[in-house]
C-alpha cells in the first residue's frame, strides 16, 4: 500500500514538473514573442549562433560537474548517466525559471530518491551544488573587479561606485573558503546542524567547475554580440557577472528583466540598444530556451516510461 502511494505521489509530482515547464516556455513566449526570437535569431551570423550553441552545450556539460563531485563529498557513488540526465534537467529548468532551491531541489529529489539515495544524503548535494554555484562567481568577478574595475550604474542603487571594492569582498571570501577548507577538519555545527567542509583539493575543483560554468555561460552572449564590438571579453566578462549576480540576486525567474537592464545599461553606450537587444533575445532562446526544451522532452519521456513500467508491474 505504502509503495502503491508512494508511486502515485511521484507519478502526480511528475505531472506537476510538466506543467511547470509548459508554464516557463509559455512565458517566455509571452514576455518575449515568438516571432521576435526568430527574427532577432535570423539577424544574427550563421557562425555566431554556432558559436553559442557549443558554448551553451560546454556550459551545461561542465554543470554535470556540481552533482559529481556533490557525490564525491558525501563518498556516495551513482552511474554518471543518471546523474548527468538529472543535473541536465534540474540546470534547464532552474537557470529558466529560477528559485533554483525549489526547482533543481525538487528535481534531484524525485530522481535521486528513484535510485535509492537518502533523503540526507540528496539534502547534502543540494546544499553542495548551490553552495559551489556561487563560489564561481565570487572568484572570476572578484579577480575582474580588480583587474578591470569599472563603474556601477547609479540606478542598481549600490554603496559603490565601482566594482573594486566587490571585488576585494568576494575574494576575502574565497580566500576564507580555501583556508578553512586547509585548516579546519572537524565539523562545523550552526544552528544544531553539521557542516563539514570540504578537502582542498574538492574546494578547488569546486572553483574550477563553476568558474567555467560563469565564463561559459558569458561567452553564449558576447558570441551573440555583434562581431565589431568595442569591448574584448575580459571586459565584458565582468559586466555580464554584474549583471547576473544582480539578476540571481532579485530572485527573478531567469533574472529576466534585471539582468537585461545592467546589460543595457553598460553596453548601449558603445553598441546600439537594438544590437543589444537581439543579441539577449537569441541568449535566452539559445541558453534558457533551447535547453528547457529538450529537458521538457526528456522528462516527458521519462514519465511515459515509469507509468508504462508501473502499468506493467500492477
Amino acid at each position: 500500500m505504502h509503495k502503491k502511494l508512494q508511486l502515485n505521489g511521484n507519478f502526480l509530482f511528475g505531472l506537476l514538473l510538466l506543467a511547470i515547464s509548459v508554464w516557463a516556455i509559455a512565458n517566455e513566449l509571452r514576455e518575449y514573442n515568438y516571432h521576435d526570437i526568430l527574427r532577432a535569431i535570423a539577424s544574427i551570423p550563421l557562425q555566431s549562433l554556432s558559436w553559442a550553441i557549443g558554448f551553451t552545450a560546454m556550459g551545461y556539460f561542465v554543470m554535470v560537474g556540481y552533482d559529481i563531485l556533490g557525490f564525491a563529498y558525501i563518498h556516495r557513488s551513482l552511474h554518471w548517466q543518471k546523474i548527468a540526465l538529472t543535473n541536465f534537467i534540474s540546470s534547464s529548468f532552474s537557470n529558466t525559471i529560477g528559485f533554483a532551491l525549489l526547482t533543481g531541489s525538487a528535481i534531484r529529489y524525485r530522481f535521486y530518491s528513484r535510485w535509492q539515495v537518502s533523503k540526507i544524503a540528496i539534502a547534502q548535494i543540494i546544499a553542495f551544488v548551490n553552495f559551489t554555484f556561487w563560489l564561481g562567481m565570487f572568484t572570476v568577478a572578484g579577480l575582474l573587479f580588480l583587474i578591470h574595475p569599472f563603474v556601477i550604474p547609479l540606478q542598481l542603487h549600490l554603496p559603490f561606485t565601482t566594482v573594486s571594492p566587490l571585488g576585494w569582498i568576494f575574494l576575502s571570501l574565497m580566500g576564507i573558503y580555501l583556508i578553512g577548507s586547509l585548516v579546519i577538519h572537524r565539523p562545523l555545527i550552526i544552528r544544531n546542524h553539521e557542516f563539514r567542509l570540504p578537502s582542498f583539493q574538492t574546494s578547488l575543483m569546486q572553483i574550477i567547475i563553476s568558474s567555467l560554468d560563469w565564463i561559459f555561460a558569458a561567452s553564449v552572449l558576447y558570441s551573440l554580440l555583434p562581431i565589431n564590438t568595442a569591448y574584448n571579453y575580459l571586459d565584458f566578462l565582468g559586466i555580464y557577472l554584474l549583471a547576473m549576480f544582480a539578476g540571481v540576486v532579485s530572485n527573478v525567474p531567469g533574472g529576466l528583466g534585471v539582468f537585461e537592464t545592467v546589460i543595457l545599461l553598460m553596453l548601449s553606450n558603445k553598441i546600439s540598444a537594438a544590437a543589444v537587444l537581439a543579441a539577449m533575445l537569441a541568449y535566452r532562446g539559445v541558453y534558457y530556451f533551447l535547453p528547457l526544451l529538450l529537458a521538457t522532452a526528456l522528462l516527458i519521456f521519462d514519465e511515459v516510461k515509469s507509468s508504462t513500467q508501473y502499468i506493467i508491474k500492477k
